[in-house]
C-alpha cells in the first residue's frame, strides 16, 4: 500500500515539478571543476534522482547514510512516535551518520539531495552539513517530493547556514539526465 501511495505521489510531483522544475539561474559546475552529488534517500527515490544528476553533471555520487537505517515504521509520518516525526519536530535532532571517508577538498561544487519532509530538508542533512567543512564550496540543494516545492527547503538551508555559499535548488522528480542537463543550462 505504501508503495502504491508513494508511486501516486511521485506521479503527482512529476507533474507539479515540471511547473516549478529548476530555477534557470542554477549554475552547472564550472568546466574543469569537480562536483560531488551527496544525497540522502530513505526509499530510493532521491537515489535515482542523484544518479541522473551525476550523469548530467559528471559528478561523483556519495550517499549520506544514517548509522541506523530507516525502517518502514520509522518513515510513517502520520505516527507521532515514528523516528522521522520525532526527528523533524526536534530542532536539535542530528541523526548519526554511518562512518565514511569523504575528501571534500577534491570538490568545488556540492549538490546536496534529499526527500522533502514537512516542507523542508530531513534532519540528517543538518548532520551532514555540520560534519563537513563546506566553506568555499558552491552548494546546490536538490530534492524529490510528493507535493512540496524546494524553495522553502532552500530558504531554510540559507537561514540555518548563512555563511555557506548557496545557489538556488532544483526539484528533480522523475527527471532524466538529459532533462537535468537542459535545466542546468
Amino acid at each position: 500500500m505504501i508503495k502504491q501511495i508513494t508511486t501516486f505521489c511521485i506521479g503527482l510531483a512529476i507533474l507539479a515539478g515540471f511547473s516549478q522544475a529548476q530555477d534557470a539561474s542554477t549554475p552547472a559546475p564550472v568546466a574543469g571543476k569537480k562536483a560531488l552529488i551527496a544525497y540522502f534517500s530513505a526509499t530510493g527515490t532521491t537515489a535515482a534522482a542523484a544518479k541522473e544528476l551525476a550523469e548530467a553533471t559528471g559528478g561523483t555520487l556519495h550517499a549520506i547514510t544514517p548509522a541506523q537505517p530507516y525502517s518502514e515504521a520509522d518513515l510513517n509520518w502520520r505516527d507521532k512516535n515514528s523516528r522521522c516525526y520525532v526527528e523533524m519536530h526536534d530542532p536539535a535532532a542530528r541523526p548519526a551518520l554511518k562512518a565514511e571517508t569523504l575528501n571534500l577538498a577534491e570538490y568545488d561544487t556540492v549538490y546536496i539531495g534529499f526527500p522533502i519532509w514537512w516542507d523542508t530538508y530531513p534532519s540528517i542533512i543538518a548532520t551532514f552539513i555540520e560534519s563537513h567543512d563546506l566553506k568555499g564550496k558552491t552548494l546546490i540543494p536538490f530534492a524529490t517530493s510528493g507535493g512540496s516545492g524546494i524553495s522553502n527547503s532552500g530558504e531554510m538551508l540559507k537561514k540555518a547556514y548563512p555563511t555557506l555559499q548557496w545557489k538556488p535548488g532544483m526539484l528533480l522528480n522523475g527527471m532524466s539526465a538529459s532533462e537535468i542537463r537542459a535545466g542546468l543550462r
